[in-house]
């Protein structure tokens, strides 16, 4: 008998969540309102309450929920493809295909924004949403290098950063120039990325 209440919470909680993470794309994750949530859903606030012990909880869900958006379009996609540059191809294709769809209002990219200068448990999350971000970046350029598609002395740090850099200006001028412009900038800036941390030729000469 409790299975069909703890059914339909969740679905509500989920009804909630929908909404909430579409007005943080408008809004910010600060401009989270509860009595405009409520009225978006149908609900009194206490009723959301229910769902959300406060404010913060729902901030936090709504950053976890774009997270794992996130994860879902560019990341898993990407692991079907071989470990190296196809995989990491991959992973920034998918990237911009995600900021094409989001350059409206990127939940992960505002919450950087909101919480950078501030102390507390979103501050906190967005660092480790971040910092997990960058490893899994790392990571896959590291598989490139021990392919020998990277030269040896590439620091995945600094490609990681790199290409980070490129998708914010990305996102800074799908906004300005139109998105079809920008993605043909930050294409062509990857690729030459890509250039620049060739392994160098063999140059021995032949016997």
């Amino acid at each position: 008998m409790s299975a069909i209440p703890t059914t339909k919470r969740a679905a509500t909680r989920e009804l909630i969540l929908e909404h909430a993470y579409e007005l943080a794309r408008r809004e910010g994750l600060e401009g989270l309102s509860i009595g405009s949530l409520a009225q978006g859903v149908g609900m009194s606030k206490s009723g959301v309450f229910a769902h959300f012990g406060s404010r913060e909880d729902l901030q936090l869900a709504v950053l976890e929920a774009g997270q794992l958006r996130f994860l879902q379009r560019v990341k898993w996609p990407a692991l079907k493809l071989p470990r190296g540059l196809p995989r990491l191809r991959a992973i920034v294709s998918h990237w911009i295909d995600w900021s094409c769809e989001y350059a409206s209002g990127c939940v992960l990219l505002t919450a950087v924004s909101e919480y950078d200068g501030r102390e507390g448990p979103l501050h906190d999350a967005v660092t480790r949403q971040q910092s997990g971000w960058r490893q899994e970046m790392c990571r896959a350029i590291n598989h490139a290098k021990e392919n020998g598609e990277l030269s040896e002395d590439t620091d995945p740090a600094q490609l990681a950063f790199e290409i980070y850099a490129l998708i914010l200006g990305l996102h800074h001028d799908a906004g300005l120039f139109g998105f079809e412009q920008a993605r043909q900038h930050t294409q062509a800036g990857f690729e030459r990325l890509l250039v620049s941390y060739r392994p160098a030729p063999d140059r021995r000469a032949a016997p």
